[in-house]
């Protein structure tokens, strides 16, 4: 019999690693590099590629900047007067008084308060010295009567105009601030059928406010507001007086205006007395007056009128 071959020897057996549970292989984490430190930037805001913040209401926090505390608001310096002027304001700077213990601000304000009262008290006499507000009405014993026209003086025009006014014009009023009487007359030549020349009287009171630098200003520059009238400043009649005239008759008898007014006043009362005639309404033998005669029997009539208004 023959013998079976003797079979080689098996190779060793490699032990087998038990098989991994398959939940754990999926939990375990991956292995990561090792951090790398944050490097520092110039760029003082976030990552704009990096995820926005959880709170989308957060604010974004600065990149490498250490947390700065707020600034404290600083406390105003108080002054000793609160009502004082502050710096800044258009006034010099209040410079601290020196230094005399507790009572050195009250009479600061004390001072103050004083200085206030003594420039009071100098504008106060100011206004009474220059005649401001309160002064009492110069009325040098002048009134207004109810008819003027009876109760002013025109007697030089009489011989020109010897024919009387039927139905002159009479105003008067009467009021704690004012009073005003006015008249208005017809001058007539005579046989004239129309009138041939007009004059117009006027005396106002002022009991409340001093008349003297709007009369002035009015009368004196005359001239300036209005067109071809002269201006003569009158002397021994009232405080003041202005004769105001005007002529365009050219010479001429027959076409043309002649016009005057001599206005007053004495103390808070003013006058005035206005004339005009238009030529063409005289007869074509007959002269009119001249203003010369005219200017003439104004200031008569007003020193007699005024006479008349003292009473």
């Amino acid at each position: 019999m023959s013998t079976p071959p003797e079979q080689p020897p098996s190779p060793p057996q490699q032990p087998v690693p038990a098989p991994q549970d398959a939940d754990a292989s999926q939990s375990a984490p991956a292995p990561q590099p090792p951090a790398v430190p944050p490097q520092p930037t110039a760029y003082p805001y976030p990552n704009p590629q990096s995820p926005p913040p959880q709170n989308p209401y957060a604010q974004p926090t600065l990149v490498n900047q250490p947390a700065q505390p707020m600034p404290q608001p600083q406390p105003m310096p108080q002054s000793a007067n609160p009502y004082a002027p502050q710096p800044g304001y258009g006034y010099p700077p209040v410079t601290a008084p020196p230094s005399g213990g507790t009572n050195t601000a009250a009479r600061a304000v004390l001072w103050a308060a004083v200085g206030a009262v003594v420039a009071s008290a100098a504008w106060a006499a100011g206004v009474f010295l220059t005649g401001g507000f309160g002064d009492k009405a110069d009325l040098r014993g002048y009134t207004a009567p109810a008819n003027l026209c009876s109760g002013a003086d025109y007697s030089s025009f009489k011989e020109e105009y010897p024919v009387d006014d039927s139905s002159p014009t009479k105003n008067a009023m009467k009021d704690p601030a004012l009073d005003e009487s006015v008249c208005s007359l017809s001058l007539k030549k005579t046989g004239s059928s129309y009138a041939d020349a007009y004059l117009s009287i006027q005396v106002d009171l002022h009991k409340k406010t001093n008349p003297g630098p709007e009369f002035t200003a009015t009368w004196k520059n005359y001239g300036d507001s209005h067109t071809d009238y002269d201006v003569t400043p009158v002397q021994g009649i009232g405080d003041e007086a202005y004769l105001v005239t005007q002529d365009t008759s050219n010479g001429s008898t027959t076409s043309g205006s002649r016009y005057a007014t001599l206005a007053v006043r004495d103390g808070w009362m003013t006058y005035t007395m206005y004339y005009s005639a238009y030529l063409s309404s005289y007869e074509s033998d007959t002269n009119p007056p001249t203003l010369e005669e005219v200017t003439g029997w104004l200031k008569s009539d007003t020193k007699a009128t005024l006479q008349q208004l003292k009473g």
